[in-house]
């Protein structure tokens, strides 16, 4: 395999020649360098913890495993399924801390339901890469909180979004000034649609999201708005229905801002429930603007970071 391209569905490699551990993950920029949060799944983890990994990366391509930056114990009584999934981290210039969010579950005791907790969980660190401290769980605003994803914008401004069964849609939210809580609902859409993600793209935002349908993929689809208030577009498929987003979930939309354009990159999971470990990735670059954005077929690609270009072989990837 040749290491200097992104080969979507294929095993990812870390410097250590590991399938990379950053499933369900966010990813934030930090001078020239980008780093990966995500959940570790590996196979000789500690069945009674939840893990996530970090990784770093200077092309995006290529990416040292940083640390365990998670290794929880059931924060609240939940059973031996719990789950913590879709870590997002922030930094926060104004308390110099980095938080991270993460989607915490399971069957809290009296709850008839596997997902009856519904709640999001807060860690923070005073480094990128070191061990996080769990701080607390919430439902922000009192709603249920499933998937979450993140998006800080062009401004800086950092905002959680977040699923919630009960109202039909989900949730725009901006944090709290030292990012340990939500602060307003920015936007609520009615869409029952998880794995959000969010892109401010010359000025228009684009708002990614998934279907419930669990581990199983689907026609993802996205909506367009000149304010993240909305209003929002209706929603339209990313790709064929057909391809259920080339067998992926969303996870990330990914802007690089080089000296020649803007690419705007998908990054998608391709959960494999039995097998969770090996869990793929599916990176493309995506055609965007004026209002439309489409995922073509996963290719081998290379991206400058340096300048924006990207170069995408011809042939078809595995998928």
């Amino acid at each position: 395999m040749e290491t200097d391209l992104i080969q979507p569905g294929l095993p990812w490699l870390d410097d250590r020649g590991r399938h990379i551990q950053a499933h369900g993950g966010g990813i934030i920029k930090l001078g020239d360098t980008w780093f990966w949060f995500g959940e570790d799944r590996s196979r000789d983890n500690d069945p009674a913890k939840r893990f996530v990994a970090c990784y770093s990366s200077t092309d995006l391509t290529h990416w040292r495993f940083r640390n365990q930056v998670i290794a929880l114990t059931d924060p609240a009584n939940l059973g031996p399924r719990w789950v913590l999934e879709r870590p997002k981290a922030y930094f926060n210039a104004r308390t110099g801390k980095f938080v991270l969010y993460m989607h915490l579950d399971g069957r809290p005791p009296g709850s008839d339901s596997p997902y009856g907790l519904a709640c999001v969980a807060v860690a923070t660190c005073g480094t990128v890469d070191g061990d996080y401290q769990y701080i607390r769980h919430f439902r922000p605003f009192g709603l249920e909180s499933r998937d979450i994803g993140q998006f800080v914008d062009d401004d800086g401004a950092p905002y959680l979004i977040f699923e919630s069964r009960p109202t039909g849609g989900f949730y725009i939210a901006s944090l709290t000034a030292d990012c340990l809580d939500v602060d307003r609902q920015v936007c609520f859409i009615k869409a029952p649609l998880e794995g959000g993600a969010i892109v401010n793209y010359e000025g228009l935002y684009y708002i990614l999201g998934s279907a419930l349908t669990g581990w199983f993929p689907n026609p993802n689809k996205y909506a367009t708005a000149t304010r993240l208030e909305g209003p929002w577009s209706a929603f339209r498929d990313i790709a064929h229905p057909n391809t259920l987003t080339w067998n992926s979930q969303s996870t990330n939309l990914i802007k690089v801002s080089g000296t020649e354009r803007t690419t705007v990159i998908y990054a998608g999971d391709r959960w494999r429930p039995e097998e969770q470990w090996d869990s793929r990735y599916v990176w493309m670059p995506l055609e965007i603007g004026g209002g439309q954005m489409q995922l073509s077929a996963p290719k081998p690609w290379a991206l400058d970071v340096r300048t924006g270009a990207v170069a995408v072989r011809n042939e078809i990837s595995w998928y």
